[in-house]
């Protein structure tokens, strides 16, 4: 399972109160700094070393692992009472404050997707271009060598509508579809990771 390395913090999530208040207790420094020279400990470890009352240590302890700051190991033992000894460490990540992104600078990271979305559906439109115009070209030779010139009087007479006009008269074109699709994807990503970006 890999694990993000960091936590990233805004200054206006309610997760950097918390981290300021830990940074500013006396109590928390103390567990990290003990943390710190001894890799891992239980709460009972930690009250004698240090000289906390346990209540107070079990709120600090709990403080810290919702922070990120320290975190239960897998490994634990059970006591001759048949408790779970749950053992802390301090937890191999770091903390990245960062000011929070306006409305505008979220926007103007999705810039390179649009980008994308219409360099996109010019290529499609343009292919489509080409492929019609090959397409009539070879329309055009063929039906030249298929009739005679009163086969040709008799199809001028007839209203000019070919299958290829008329397919693309009830149907939307593929960069059509493209482009709807690709603004479609945009506008979820966007409500989903609104919060990330």
């Amino acid at each position: 399972m890999n694990e993000e390395n960091f936590i990233l913090v805004s200054l206006e999530d309610s997760k950097s109160k918390e981290i300021s208040e830990i940074l500013g207790s006396k109590t928390c420094k103390k567990i990290i700094g003990y943390l710190s020279q001894n890799k891992e400990a239980t709460q009972k470890d930690l009250s004698d070393s240090l000289k906390i009352p346990m209540n107070t240590l079990d709120y600090n302890i709990k403080k810290l692992v919702s922070s990120g700051f320290i975190q239960k190991r897998k490994n634990f033992f059970w006591s001759k009472k048949g408790k779970k000894i749950v053992m802390y460490e301090l937890s191999n990540k770091s903390i990245v404050i960062s000011p929070k992104k306006s409305a505008g600078e979220k926007i103007k990271s999705i810039i390179p997707a649009l980008i994308l979305t219409a360099a996109g559906t010019f290529a499609i439109w343009t292919y489509e271009k080409i492929s019609l115009i090959e397409e009539e070209t070879a329309v055009g030779t063929g039906a030249q060598n298929l009739f005679d010139e009163s086969a040709k009087i008799a199809i001028e007479s007839v209203p000019a509508t070919t299958a290829t006009e008329f397919v693309q008269s009830i149907s939307p074109t593929l960069w059509a579809w493209f482009l709807a699709g690709a603004i479609f994807v945009s506008i979820i990503f966007l409500i989903i990771n609104w919060r990330k970006l």
